[in-house]
């Protein structure tokens, strides 16, 4: 039972208590205004009902079309355009090999890094290299 229809329910159970005599004018106007009430809590739960069953439906409706976007255009929620990691190639100057360091990691100006193969430090210059590819400025364009 609805809060509505609890509130209607006790308000019929004082106008008893009251032993109010039905056939008198207020007696008739009481009871039809606590008709009125009960018709208007019933009302209010079907629409709370109806209410609930278009927001489940509605919360499908969004899942449904989360799942054709992600189908259609290989878009997913969780992957965030603004998280590309940009790499750029860097040849140790002692051992020669070759390792990936993400721009984003690297502060402005001048940074030391230390190679993941022999563990010697290596002075990087962050301003000889482009931030939206990686690649060093004096490098050729392709």
């Amino acid at each position: 039972m609805g809060f509505l229809r609890e509130r209607v329910a006790y308000l019929r159970g004082l106008a008893e208590g009251m032993k109010l005599d039905e056939a008198s004018n207020e007696g008739k106007l009481i009871k039809a205004i606590l008709d009125v009430l009960d018709d208007f809590a019933l009302t209010v739960e079907d629409i709370e009902e109806v209410q609930e069953q278009l927001s489940q439906q509605v919360e499908d409706i969004d899942q449904d079309l989360s799942e054709v976007e992600h189908y259609l255009m290989g878009y997913d929620e969780d992957e965030d355009e603004d998280d590309e990691v940009i790499l750029k190639e860097i040849t140790c100057p002692y051992c020669n090999e070759k390792f990936d360091v993400d721009i984003d990691l690297l502060d402005e100006g001048e940074t030391v890094l230390e190679c993941p193969n022999c563990h010697k430090d290596i002075e990087i210059d962050v301003d000889d290299f482009c931030e939206c590819c990686g690649r060093g400025l004096d490098e050729d364009e392709e």
